[in-house]
């Protein structure tokens, strides 16, 4: 069939085949605008739905302030509730002017896609339904784009909001940019700048053109709040939110393209019934602020901020106690609402769970380390306007370390000039102190070192506890030790004890102690004298552990024969020691 001619009939089925195409991917692109249509028609809903919660807080304070008397009694709640009003009006003002020049994008983008903007309210044939006097407020136009005759024409849209590059939109599109951001900033600034109880508070925001991800984002602007001069206490989460809602990273990449603006990323390509969205949803964006703004201001003057529906026993007391202690507990009653529980964070525990039992708390379970733990975290918790409250937790624990003790009393020695190494714990207390009569003291390690002082034979060592909760110590126990000089060393020659069989080719001496006396003590030999039965002449001597000088000698001694030292050592404490050896060879 390659190369040779096509029948009638094969052209026909060829034709028919190129317009069955052509029908199938015009009613694929006819879905995907119908669903652009249906988004801008949810998201134009949930504006109005917005419009009307902002509203609504206004109204809840103007109601408030016209039920209240003018009298001497309340003239400090209609001051608080007038300020309230004027800054609430103040934001109301920055949403209306951000959602009428949104509007007027729009108006525009579809009178130069050659469409009717005719006002019919809710004519099926209409593209525009109602408001269109731009001066009517926060309340966006409604639109009907399923009217719209040419919903896939994308050049007056890129046109007007692009321009040529979408590296560096110009026109229409980068002024919507930077007042959408004005707007930002100055929600912000109008939430958390004011006086307030005699105090000046001041946020001024700047612009975070670039971040990571949200994570990061929420970073820099934490960073940001908590550097102003704001109310952080009262006012911190919702300027964070505010700014967080309204912050798009500037440029980012787009199909292979990098450092595209967002204004470029978002409407390059856009048909007219998806720019339009996109406008929307920008305005959804300026509602949910103006909303968040207007409840947190609502917030501030307006009673019965929580709602409890069930109350419930709570008792405090301390952590650390031991028989004979005075306790105090702290017993209240909380109230709650079943129906908003607290949001629980714990920072750096591994493994802690949070559990919510539905009782108004939330309960952090986790193991004790072996040292005294800093817990803290934040509580959060929505008030009636759905704004989260967010304080900051802290708690200190103590840990004990459960032990046992045995011991020999009449074992209990201390050596003179040696460091005796003593542990000891006040079981029951996180504190321990240990103190001395007899001796003085040194703290090593997690122990002490005892070191007899004087020429008395006894010595006391205290335990005490203290408990640093209450502050209160008790001495736990006093114990007695006698006070002795170190144990003579025993001599060997080479590794050999003296009384057992030595190598006569060894060449050194030592003094130290055998592996029944388990003290860690060091010996030094001064001077050594070397006799062997029989042998003419002097004995030899010498200095020091070395014996070299004694080997010719003692190479000549026979099998069976003994071989004796009489050494000087000198130990820790500073004594001279005269130690005698024997040894077969």
């Amino acid at each position: 069939m390659s190369g040779g001619k096509e029948t009638p009939r094969q052209k026909m089925i060829g034709m028919m085949y190129l317009v069955l195409t052509a029908l199938l991917a015009l009613n694929v692109s006819k879905s995907i605008l119908d669903a652009f249509v249906a988004i801008e028609e949810n998201t134009q809903k949930a504006n109005i739905v917005q419009y009307d919660r902002g509203t609504g807080f206004i109204m809840d304070v103007s109601s408030e302030k016209s039920s209240t008397k003018d009298d001497a009694e309340n003239k400090a709640k209609l001051e608080k509730l007038t300020y309230v009003l004027n800054q609430m009006d103040l934001i109301d003002q920055e949403a209306a002017k951000m959602i009428q020049e949104i509007d007027k994008l729009k108006l525009k983008i579809i009178d130069e896609s050659g469409e009717s903007i005719v006002v019919e309210d809710k004519n099926e044939a209409s593209i525009i339904w109602t408001k269109t006097d731009l001066e009517m407020g926060a309340l966006p136009i409604r639109m009907n784009l399923m009217a719209v005759q040419a919903k896939d024409a994308y050049n007056d849209a890129m046109r007007i909001m692009i321009g040529q590059d979408i590296k560096r939109p110009e026109g229409d599109g980068m002024k919507l940019w930077e007042n959408f951001n004005k707007y930002r900033n100055r929600i912000v600034e109008l939430t958390g700048s004011y006086e307030w109880g005699g105090k000046t508070f001041s946020v001024k925001p700047k612009n975070i053109p670039e971040f990571e991800d949200n994570k990061d984002l929420a970073k820099q602007v934490a960073k940001m709040i908590d550097a102003s001069k704001g109310n952080l206490k009262e006012d911190r989460q919702v300027l964070i939110d505010l700014y967080i809602g309204m912050t798009k990273r500037e440029k980012s990449e787009d199909r292979g393209t990098s450092d595209v603006h967002w204004i470029g990323k978002t409407f390059n390509g856009s048909p007219l019934v998806a720019a339009i969205a996109s406008l929307s949803s920008m305005e959804q964006d300026v509602l949910a602020a103006r909303a968040l703004a207007l409840a947190h201001w609502k917030s501030k003057v307006s009673t019965g901020e929580y709602s409890f529906n069930k109350i419930m026993p709570l008792a405090y007391g301390p952590l650390i106690a031991n028989g004979g202690d005075s306790i105090e507990l702290q017993v209240m009653m909380a109230a709650f609402d079943s129906e908003n529980q607290p949001k629980v964070t714990i920072e750096e525990m591994e493994g802690a769970e949070i559990v919510y039992p539905g009782n108004g708390q939330g309960i952090i379970r986790l193991k004790a380390g072996g040292s005294a733990m800093s817990l803290k975290g934040t509580v959060s918790i929505k008030n009636k306007s759905g704004v989260p409250k967010t304080a900051d937790w802290s708690h200190e624990i103590v840990i004990m370390k459960p032990q046992g003790s045995i011991e020999l009393p009449e074992m209990n020695m201390l050596y003179r000039g040696y460091a005796n190494k003593v542990e000891a714990t006040a079981s029951g207390y996180d504190q321990t102190r240990l103190t001395a009569s007899g001796a003085s003291l040194t703290k090593s390690g997690t122990g002490w070192i005892a070191k007899p002082t004087g020429r008395s034979r006894e010595a006391y060592l205290t335990v005490s506890g203290t408990n640093s909760a209450t502050g209160k110590s008790v001495t736990l126990k006093k114990v007695k030790y006698r006070v002795s000089n170190l144990p003579d060393p025993e001599l060997y020659w080479g590794g050999a004890k003296s009384g057992t069989k030595a190598n006569k080719r060894s060449t050194k001496l030592f003094a130290k102690y055998p592996p029944e006396i388990p003290l860690n003590a060091t010996f030094k030999v001064v001077s050594w004298e070397c006799t062997i039965p029989g042998a003419p002449g002097r004995p030899p001597t010498g200095s020091g552990s070395n014996i070299s000088s004694a080997s010719s000698l003692i190479l000549q001694a026979r099998p069976g024969m003994t071989v004796s030292f009489i050494a000087t050592v000198i130990g820790p404490d500073g004594i001279r020691r005269k130690k005698a050896g024997a040894f077969k060879i």
